[in-house]
C-alpha cells in the first residue's frame, strides 16, 4: 500500500510541524510517508536564485504526483525557471506559492489523495 502525504499540522513563522513528527522545523521538506528538516547548507540555498533542481531531487524520486514549494511568508525566497522545468520533465506538477497558502493548497491536495 502505497503511504499517504502527511498533512502540515501547523505554520508560524520560521516553525513548521507536520503530522506524524514530534519534531518543530524552520524548513522542512514533506512527501509521501515522511518528512526531515531541509537545511539549505546541504546545497548552499539562498533566496536569490533560490530552489534548485539540486533542492527538490530527493523529493522527486520519491513518486510525488505534484510537489508544492512555498517562497516564505514574504516570499522572499526564489524559484528559478530550471527548478520548474526540471520537476515537470518528470512529469510532476508544480505549484510555486507563499508559503501560508502554499500549505493550504498542499493539504488540501493531501485531503483528495494526491501524492506530494
Amino acid at each position: 500500500m502505497l503511504m499517504a502525504s502527511p498533512k502540515i499540522a501547523s505554520l508560524s513563522w520560521g516553525q513548521m510541524k507536520v503530522q506524524g513528527s514530534t519534531l518543530t522545523y524552520k524548513d522542512c521538506k514533506v512527501w509521501p510517508g515522511g518528512s526531515r528538516a531541509w537545511d539549505w547548507r546541504e546545497t548552499g540555498t539562498e533566496h536569490s536564485p533560490g530552489v534548485q533542481p539540486a533542492d527538490v531531487k530527493e523529493v522527486a524520486e520519491k513518486g510525488v504526483q505534484t510537489l508544492v514549494i512555498g517562497r516564505g511568508m514574504s516570499e522572499a525566497l526564489k524559484v528559478p525557471p530550471s527548478t520548474v522545468e526540471y520537476l515537470e520533465k518528470q512529469g510532476i506538477d508544480v505549484r510555486v506559492l507563499q508559503t501560508e497558502q502554499a500549505v493550504k493548497e498542499y493539504n488540501a491536495l493531501a485531503a483528495r489523495g494526491i501524492r506530494l
